[in-house]
């Protein structure tokens, strides 16, 4: 894969994914609604490791509410979010915020319990009520991306 890059709205932070995404979901529940601003948010599941800062530094906030230890990145200057880090090891970059954002359509939606009512969900696109055991529905190759990084 040639290197994909992405930033923010201003240009301040730039990046690259230096190989395809684990997984891609669209997440429909309720702390990415208000993240985004939105009915949903398409996230690419990839390790740090893949992920080159070119430019910019991202400010953070952490999540310590409700037992989460999320933290979400995003331009000092612009406010963009870039990526969030639910496990260590791993960045949720937002598809949005990639230079072509139809670069990576969603494997699934996940937490469809919480999505917008009128937001209708058909296709070939998998839909989870809540999350999923990704040993039963990742790909083979994703799995053991996974376990190069958390030993899983």
């Amino acid at each position: 894969m040639t290197s994909v890059q992405g930033g923010c709205a201003c240009g301040d932070v730039r990046f690259a994914l230096k190989a395809r995404p684990i997984i891609v979901h669209a997440c429909h529940c309720s702390d990415c609604q208000r993240l985004t601003g939105s009915a949903f948010v398409i996230n690419a599941w990839i390790e740090k490791a893949q992920v080159d800062l070119l430019s910019g530094v991202p400010a953070s906030f952490k999540f310590t509410d409700k037992g989460r230890n999320n933290r979400v990145h995003f331009c000092r200057q612009c406010g963009t979010y870039i990526w969030t880090e639910y496990m260590p090891g791993f960045w949720f970059v937002r598809v949005g915020a990639l230079d072509d954002s139809e670069t990576f359509a969603p494997d699934m939606h996940i937490f469809a319990r919480s999505k917008q009512s009128w937001l209708a969900l058909s296709g070939d696109v998998p839909v989870f009520e809540a999350y999923y055991d990704r040993k039963l529905v990742w790909p083979p190759e994703s799995l053991a991306r996974f376990a190069a990084v958390t030993a899983d």
